[in-house]
């Protein structure tokens, strides 16, 4: 599937109805979603076993079974953004498994694990669980993160590396009170590690 069909399909997956401040939910945008999906296929990453941490509507979780992932489960301690998200899959015909968890509950081992924790701009270190969790339970891991974590993160994630790293735009609409413009773009990182050279 080419990655503009798939940022299409991606296009129906309903977002936050409402969404958590101290969650900072916000919906990954569906060209970054795309983007980092194909990366991820074109690396061969999706064809066996893949989770979704911190899932909220299902979006990466989602596209990596459009994209032929053979099992996907996508984890969230929001009740209502999995309801969602179970919507969601429904309406694109995928089947996907989404369980209601504290992140530092997940268990079990999957070959890749897509993501895009909270930044910690609200709570500083809240993206700290979702890494620890990823790199005790898969090989492989997509991430977004702030620009300028790279240093922190290659620390953190020792002795697991980042084979590869880019900058792409993330489209923030206004979604809180205190957002001060209808859409802001922010520059985010991506990150691809990998657990077991």
């Amino acid at each position: 599937m080419k990655q503009r069909k798939l940022e299409m399909l991606l296009e129906e997956v309903e977002g936050f109805s409402s969404p958590e401040l101290e969650l900072e939910q916000y919906q990954t945008p569906s060209l970054l979603a795309a983007e980092i999906l194909h990366f991820a296929y074109m690396q061969g990453d999706l064809d066996e076993s893949v989770q979704d941490l911190g899932c909220g509507t299902g979006i990466l979780a989602i596209g990596a079974k459009l994209l032929g992932a053979r099992r996907v489960v996508g984890y969230d301690t929001d009740p209502k953004a999995l309801e969602v998200a179970r919507k969601n899959a429904e309406k694109l015909g995928v089947e996907v498994e989404f369980v209601c968890s504290d992140i530092t509950e997940v268990s079990g081992h999957v070959k890749t694990t897509l993501m895009n924790p909270p930044f910690g701009s609200r709570v500083k270190g809240r993206d700290r669980p979702f890494l620890s969790s990823a790199l005790r339970t898969s090989e492989v891991i997509y991430s977004i993160h702030n620009r300028g974590s790279l240093a922190f993160i290659q620390k953190f994630i020792k002795p697991a590396v980042i084979t590869h790293s880019y900058v792409a735009k993330f489209p923030l609409k206004r979604t809180f009170d205190f957002h001060q413009k209808e859409r802001e773009i922010i520059k985010v990182e991506i990150y691809r590690v990998a657990v077991h050279e």
